[in-house]
C-alpha cells in the first residue's frame, strides 16, 4: 500500500491506523484485535468530545456591496470564521452582514487596507475580547466550551511600501501575538503580500514543501516570524494541486500570497488546509480554508429561554379566554388566593397554556430584507461566469462575466431601494413604529463587540471559564467590596429615630398605580407582566392590596 503522510494521519500497510470519524473524533484501531475497536473508543469518549470548525482567510477587496453575498457564500462553504483584509470600511464597530453571521471590523480610510473577523451565529455569542490595533492587525478572542481561540486578521503592505510601514506592520503582529497567553490557542489568516516559496530546506520546523514558486525577501519575513513566534504556515503541510494552492490571479499572474498560521503545538489539530476556487466575491483573491478539531471538555448547554406570550393580551378576545380559564383553574372563583406563590404560579401556567410561549430563537436579521431570489439567481450566474473565465480565458468570457458583475450591481441596488421604501411607507403607519424601535434596538445589539458576559478574569489576568471558578471570583470581588471601612459607612452619632404609624395601602391606590403603569414593559423575577393584572381588573386589585397590606405588617 502507498504511503501518505499529513499532520495526524499516518496510513502504512500493516500496524496501528489513526482514522478520523465523522463527527471529528480521532481512535486508535489495531488488527482486528479482540475489542480493541470499542475499548479504544469508549476512552476517547471518556476524554471529551470535539468541536469541527472551518476557517478561513479572504482578501475581499472591498466589503462594499458584498456583504450578504459573502455570508452567502460562507453558509454554502460551511466556513464558521473568516479573516478578512482590505475592508475599505471606516469605523470600529461590530456589523451583521445576514444569515447569522456577524463581521467585527476596523478601519481608518475608506479607499484603503480595513481588517476584519467574520463570525458564523453560534459563535458570536462565544466572543470576550476584540482588539483593533490597526486597519492592517486586529484580533478577536473566542470560548469555545472552554478552550481558548484567538482569530488574527492582517493586511501586510505591498512590496512598494515604505520600509518603515512594514516594519511597523510586523511590529503590531509581535505586539497581538506577545499579549497571548502561551496556553491558548490562535489562528492567523493574513494576506501578507509576499511569497514564502516551494520547498522547506532548512525550514522544517515551520513550514511544509508544499509552497507555490519561489521565495522572496518579504516571504523570508514570513518564516521569520513563524520561527520567532513558534508559528506554522498551515498552507504549505498540505499536497494539492496548483490550483488550490493559488491564492491570487490577476492576468497572467499566479501566486500565493494569503496564508493560515497556527502554534506549532496545535498543527495535529489541523486535518486540512486549500484554496477553494469557483467563487466571485473577490475579484482577485481567492479564500483560504483549514479544518480545525478542537478537543473540548463536555459542558452541559445553556437551556434556551421560552417566554410567555402576554402580548397577546391586548386583543379583548384572548383576555376574556384568559380569565375564563383562569377562573376554571382555580375551581371556579372569581377572587384571587392570597398566597403570591400559589397565584402567581397558577397565572404563569394559565399563560403558557392559553396564550403560548416563544421558540426562544432570535428573528431573521431585518438587514437583508432586499435579499430576495432575483438577486440571488444574478450572483448564482456571476459565480458561474467567474469560474467559466478562470478555466478558459478568453476575451469572450472575461466580458460576459464584466457585464454580469455591472448586472448584478444593478440588482442589489434596486432591491435595496425598494425594501427601503416599503420600510419607509411601514415606519409612518402606527403599527410602523414599533418596528423602527425594535430595528434601533437590533442595530445596537448588533453593534455590541461582546453580546453578554459569559467569563471573568481573576486576579492574574488569567480568563475563568468554569461556572465555579466565575462563582468564586465574584464572591472575593463582593466580600472586599463590602468589608473596606470607608467614611460614608460610619454612623453619625446623637441623630434621633422617627416613628410614626404608617398607614394600610387602600384598593383606590393601587388602582392608580395601576392605571399609571405602562405596557409593554419587560417582565421582573415573577416574569407576570402589568398587562396581565390590567386584564384582571377589581380582582388583581382586592389581590394585590392584601399582598402588599401584608408586607407592611
Amino acid at each position: 500500500m502507498q504511503t501518505r503522510s499529513r499532520p495526524g494521519l499516518t496510513t502504512t500497510a500493516i500496524g496501528a491506523v489513526d482514522l478520523q470519524g465523522a463527527g471529528g473524533n480521532w481512535a486508535t484501531v489495531g488488527r482486528r484485535s479482540r475489542g480493541g475497536r470499542r475499548v479504544h473508543r469508549q476512552r476517547e469518549k471518556r476524554k471529551g468530545k470535539s468541536v469541527g470548525l472551518r476557517i478561513g482567510t479572504l482578501n475581499v477587496g472591498t466589503m462594499t456591496g458584498k456583504g450578504r453575498e459573502l455570508a452567502d457564500m460562507m453558509e454554502r462553504r460551511k466556513v464558521d470564521i473568516l479573516s478578512v483584509q482590505e475592508t475599505r470600511w471606516k469605523g470600529s464597530k461590530a456589523r451583521s452582514i445576514g444569515a447569522g453571521f456577524k463581521l467585527f471590523y476596523y478601519g481608518v480610510d475608506s479607499k484603503r487596507n480595513g481588517v476584519g473577523v467574520v463570525l458564523k451565529e453560534e459563535f458570536v455569542r462565544n466572543v470576550l475580547e476584540v482588539k483593533r490595533v490597526s486597519d492592517r492587525v486586529m484580533s478577536l478572542k473566542l470560548e469555545i466550551e472552554g478552550v481558548m481561540l484567538n482569530v488574527v486578521s492582517g493586511y501586510a503592505p505591498q512590496i512598494g511600501c515604505e520600509l518603515e510601514e512594514k516594519e511597523r506592520f510586523w511590529s503590531e503582529l509581535d505586539e497581538v501575538m506577545e499579549s497571548i497567553p502561551t496556553g491558548e490557542r490562535v489562528v492567523i489568516g493574513a494576506d501578507f503580500n509576499e511569497h514564502v516559496g516551494e520547498g522547506n530546506t532548512g525550514e522544517e520546523e515551520v513550514m511544509g514543501k508544499f509552497g507555490f514558486k519561489e521565495r522572496n525577501l518579504e516571504g523570508q519575513m514570513v518564516v521569520d516570524f513563524a520561527k520567532r513566534m513558534d508559528m506554522a504556515v498551515v498552507n504549505t503541510y498540505f499536497q494539492k494541486r496548483e490550483e488550490h494552492r493559488v491564492t491570487y490571479k490577476c492576468g497572467g499572474r499566479r501566486t500565493q500570497v494569503d496564508y493560515i498560521l497556527c502554534r506549532r503545538g496545535n498543527l495535529k489539530e489541523i486535518s486540512d488546509c486549500k484554496v477553494v476556487v469557483g467563487e466571485s466575491v473577490a475579484r482577485q483573491h481567492r479564500m483560504v480554508v483549514c479544518r480545525m478539531t478542537l478537543m473540548v471538555c463536555k459542558t452541559k448547554r445553556p437551556k434556551i429561554e421560552k417566554k410567555t406570550k402576554w402580548w397577546k393580551l391586548k386583543k379583548e378576545e384572548c383576555c376574556e379566554e384568559f380569565r375564563q380559564k383562569l377562573r376554571q383553574a382555580l375551581g371556579g372563583q372569581v377572587v384571587l388566593p392570597d398566597d403570591w406563590e400559589t397565584t402567581a404560579e397558577v397565572i404563569r401556567e394559565t399563560g403558557r397554556k392559553v396564550l403560548g410561549v416563544s421558540s426562544g430563537r432570535r428573528k431573521e436579521d431585518k438587514e437583508t430584507w432586499w435579499w430576495n431570489e432575483e438577486v440571488q439567481d444574478s450572483i448564482q450566474r456571476k459565480r458561474l461566469a467567474k469560474k467559466k473565465w478562470d478555466m478558459d480565458r478568453t476575451e469572450e468570457n472575461r466580458q460576459e462575466y464584466k457585464e454580469l458583475q455591472r448586472r448584478v450591481k444593478r440588482e442589489v441596488s434596486k432591491a435595496k431601494q425598494k425594501a427601503y421604501d416599503e420600510l419607509y411607507t411601514r415606519l409612518d403607519t402606527r403599527e410602523g413604529e414599533k418596528d423602527l424601535y425594535r430595528l434601533a434596538r437590533q442595530r445596537d445589539r448588533d453593534g455590541k463587540d461582546v453580546q453578554q458576559v459569559r467569563v471573568i478574569k481573576d486576579r492574574d489576568g488569567r480568563v475563568l471559564t468554569s461556572e465555579e471558578s466565575v462563582q468564586r471570583r465574584w464572591k472575593e470581588y463582593f466580600e472586599e467590596l463590602m468589608n473596606e471601612e470607608n467614611e460614608g459607612g460610619k454612623r453619625v452619632e446623637g441623630v434621633n429615630s422617627v416613628e410614626q404609624k404608617v398607614d394600610k395601602i387602600r384598593k383606590d391606590e393601587v388602582r392608580k398605580a395601576l392605571k399609571r403603569m405602562k405596557s409593554g414593559k419587560a417582565v421582573g423575577p415573577d416574569n407576570i407582566l402589568v398587562e396581565v393584572w390590567k386584564c384582571l381588573g377589581e380582582a388583581a386589585v382586592e389581590f394585590l392590596t392584601i399582598v402588599q397590606q401584608g408586607f407592611r405588617e
